[in-house]
């Protein structure tokens, strides 16, 4: 009835567990009234039951709870006897006894254990007696005490220099199990180094002994004096965090580690830790909820931080508001702490989560505040660096209220003040507010009202000065500023610049740094870019500055790819181009320009800037540049000196013939070149602009056709012109042009162009049985402008579809 009552597990003769080896070398015999009856072990808790046999109590008690539950009568285990009472008295003596007697016996095997604890012993020694010292230390508390009484722990922490993986493994768990519970023996094990080489164990290779080390880790990390300890150990934290976040770790050891980190949280350097490491909700936590000093020391902190955007964007979530509120109260230091960690949060992905917590309002009242409550000056570097932050984020600032009178930041009052304050504070605020204007003209929704205030504050002269600026991130952010500006203020800023030689002397001198091409470089560029290309003044100016040969050199460097590329390449080789462009405006009125146009054989390099596919804008500015140089083409070509007749020719009229004239130019009648005179047909660049006209880009097919409508304009050989068209191949694609109808401006010109082709008999022969050319140019005629319909009209004349009175009314006069 016992045997099949009981379970045999507890028989410590059936144990394989390694502990049961020293518990069964007892230094004084083991006497039979020590063993429970039931468990076959020493007892504990000896009672008696009323016929007096001596019990473990609960073992018997879990005897009386099966006897009751399976309606069995109660019997005595041991002798069958039926008991009148479960009541159990308690043998204090036989107790008492015990306990002495296993005193004395675990003394003795705590010293075997401590013989057996060296480096020498045997593995399977070695292994047997960490397990025994676990086994009686989950016996009794006391037996903790009596461990490190021993000074076993020292020498278990020498056993993690094991080279058995076995004997370090099980080290860590005995440490572990010595720990539990028991401040004083925690205490005596972070003596040293021994916690360093725990952590230590987190990294290696087998898991194992990481789940050991981590597993006594998270019991160490329960007393509150040991955690800084954990957390001065470098990596330490760092490793921890790497565990919750890893994939590969056992579940119960990622678990471990969690809960280490949330002990080691009770240390304030901890917490900033686990924020470097990318555990910031701890210290997120004690921002929105911990008593005042630790809200200021969270916040400052967090302004040291440095946080990737998906981060900042979390952090504007959590404690974008809270900051916000501590922005704003009254107290200097605790103003400082919150603007230094919203500064380090505010970046284009979490722009929008504090608009809409209310930052634009403080911030600004920060900025134009005066008086006891004004942030001192590097307090207002902050708050305008974050100001700047926010509206580089590309948000739609004319479309976001705040304040009492609900304005905007592109309010010409608010423009106002921040102008003001540009021109009356130090270069680092400065700067930053020049970036906030900057981010305002960035969007074409802010960029007119900002171009209004400024225009309206007369803003303008003091802007431009920044160019000269000595700091180079000031310098950056005015010619990024003015660069946005030109394209609305171009006469403006023109004027401007005209005044002083110094700014414009500064645009050149960055444009020449041979440091690659930087973003100061391309906003530089782009701003002489948008300048108006007809004001001869400055066109003047930049070529006593040299600037012209020196954009003449960077194109030709980028074309052979002797300049480094950068994200800046396409907006700084545009610029240059259109800068270049400029002394084609001028060649008729200032002669050198004319000079500087065939000393450097522009046009050549014009033409072959036509086949820079990709780049729309400088293809489109070539082939207006090539306009201008051929329409002076006519006035440049010149006939060649002819000797005079000789005497006898003079008298001889009669038989006298003039010599004839070989090599002049179909088009122009004249001796031509590209370089002297940049007649396009002499520079083969007809081809190259008829093959644009095909281009997806409608302004390049405009310029590239009104390039080559000065092969058919008045003051040239127009039949020539049409031939050297008809030859290219040019003339179905000028058709094409005309009955795609893409733009107004564009039909314009493919109207006059096609007038032109029409003059010639063959062409209008052709074209005439076309119905599409035909019903474009009646729709021309229909619809376009007076000058459009005029030469619409002669076109539909060539082509007979409208009469031509001019014969039958010779005094009328013809198209």
């Amino acid at each position: 009835m016992m045997a099949s009552s009981w379970d045999g597990s507890n028989d410590p003769g059936s144990q394989s567990d390694d502990s049961f080896h020293f518990d069964r070398l007892h230094i004084e015999p083991i006497y039979d009234a020590f063993v429970c009856p039931l468990t076959k072990q020493v007892m504990r808790d000896p009672v008696t039951l009323e016929n007096g046999q001596t019990f473990e109590r609960e073992a018997i008690e879990k005897w009386f709870k099966e006897c009751k539950e399976s309606g069995r009568q109660l019997v005595c285990p041991l002798t069958l006897q039926e008991l009148k009472s479960a009541e159990l008295n308690p043998s204090m003596a036989l107790r008492n006894t015990i306990e002495e007697w296993t005193a004395r016996n675990e003394a003795a095997q705590l010293d075997m254990a401590r013989r057996s604890l060296n480096m020498g012993s045997p593995e399977s020694d070695t292994l047997q007696t960490l397990k025994y010292i676990q086994h009686i230390c989950r016996r009794s508390r006391s037996n903790k005490h009596n461990v490190r009484g021993a000074g076993l722990i020292p020498m278990i922490v020498d056993m993690l220099k094991s080279s058995s993986r076995k004997i370090r493994c099980r080290a860590l768990e005995t440490l572990r199990v010595v720990v539990e519970e028991d401040d004083e023996n925690k205490e005596l094990l972070a003596e040293g180094d021994t916690v360093r080489t725990v952590v230590k164990f987190l990294s290696h290779e087998l898991s194992k002994e990481r789940e050991e080390a981590v597993s006594l880790l998270y019991e160490l990390s329960k007393s509150e004096t040991l955690c800084e300890k954990i957390g001065s150990i470098n990596g330490a934290i760092l490793i921890l965090v790497g565990m919750t976040s890893s994939n590969s770790e056992d579940l119960s050891t990622v678990e471990k580690a969690d809960k280490t980190l949330e002990n080691l949280e009770k240390c304030e350097n901890n917490v900033r830790q686990m924020a470097e490491n990318g555990r910031l909700k701890p210290l997120l936590t004690q921002l929105l909820e911990g008593p005042p000093e630790t809200k200021l020391s969270m916040a400052g902190f967090l302004g040291e931080l440095v946080l990737n955007n998906d981060v900042k964007v979390h952090v504007a979530r959590t404690a974008g508001s809270s900051l916000i509120n501590i922005m704003k109260s009254g107290n200097m230091q605790s103003r400082e702490a919150a603007l230094k960690a919203l500064n380090q949060i505010s970046c284009e992905p979490s722009a929008k989560v504090l608009i809409e917590a209310g930052i634009l309002s403080p911030l600004v009242n920060d900025l134009f505040a005066v008086g006891p409550n004004q942030l001192p000056t590097r307090l207002k570097e902050v708050a305008a660096t974050i100001l700047a932050n926010v509206v580089n984020s590309g948000e739609d600032f004319d479309s976001i209220p705040f304040g009492p009178g609900h304005q905007t930041l592109v309010s010409e009052d608010i423009v106002h003040n921040l102008l003001h304050l540009i021109s009356n504070t130090g270069p680092a605020i400065e700067c930053k507010l020049l970036q906030v204007l900057v981010g305002l003209t960035n969007s074409p929704t802010t960029v007119l009202s900002v171009v209004s205030a400024i225009k309206s504050s007369g803003a303008t002269i003091s802007l431009v000065q920044f160019i000269e600026a000595p700091q180079k991130d000031l310098r950056v952010a005015s010619i990024r500023l003015l660069r946005n500006l030109s394209p609305h203020m171009g006469q403006e800023l023109a004027d401007a610049l005209r005044g002083s030689v110094g700014q414009l002397s500064g645009l050149v001198k960055v444009i020449s740094e041979s440091t690659g091409i930087t973003e100061e470089q391309a906003a530089a560029v782009g701003l002489l870019a948008d300048l108006p290309e007809r004001d001869l003044g400055l066109t003047r100016q930049l070529l006593d500055e040299g600037a012209f040969q020196l954009v003449i050199s960077r194109v030709i460097a980028i074309r052979k790819g002797e300049i480094r590329s950068s994200r800046f390449m396409t907006p700084f080789l545009e610029g240059l181009v259109k800068i270049l462009a400029r002394v084609t405006y001028v060649i008729d009125q200032e002669p050198e320009a004319l000079a500087l146009c065939r000393d450097h054989n522009l046009a050549a390099l014009f033409i072959e800037m036509l086949q820079t596919n990709g780049l729309d804008n400088v293809q489109m500015v070539s082939a207006t540049a090539l306009e201008n140089l051929s329409q002076e083409s006519k006035n440049l070509t010149k006939l060649p000196d002819l000797p005079p007749p000789g005497v006898c020719a003079s008298i001889f009229t009669c038989c006298y013939t003039q010599p004839v004239i070989t090599g002049l130019c179909r088009i122009h009648r004249g001796l031509c070149s590209l370089k002297e005179t940049f007649c396009l047909f002499e520079g083969q660049a007809v081809l190259k602009l008829v093959a644009l006209l095909d281009h997806t880009n409608v302004n390049v097919v405009e310029a590239a056709l009104a390039a080559l409508a000065t092969l058919i304009d008045d003051g040239v050989d127009i039949e020539q012109g049409v031939q050297v068209l008809l030859d290219a191949e040019g003339v179905r694609p000028i058709l094409d042009v005309l009955l795609e109808k893409r733009t107004e401006n564009l039909r314009r010109r493919a109207v006059w162009a096609v007038e032109r082709l029409l003059r010639t008999e063959d062409i209008a022969y052709e074209v005439s049985g076309d119905q599409n050319v035909s019903t474009a140019l009646v729709d021309a005629f229909q619809h376009g402008d007076y000058r459009t319909r005029q030469i619409a009209e002669r076109a539909l004349k060539h082509v007979d579809k409208i009469p031509n009175f001019s014969g039958i009314f010779p005094n009328m006069g013809g198209a």
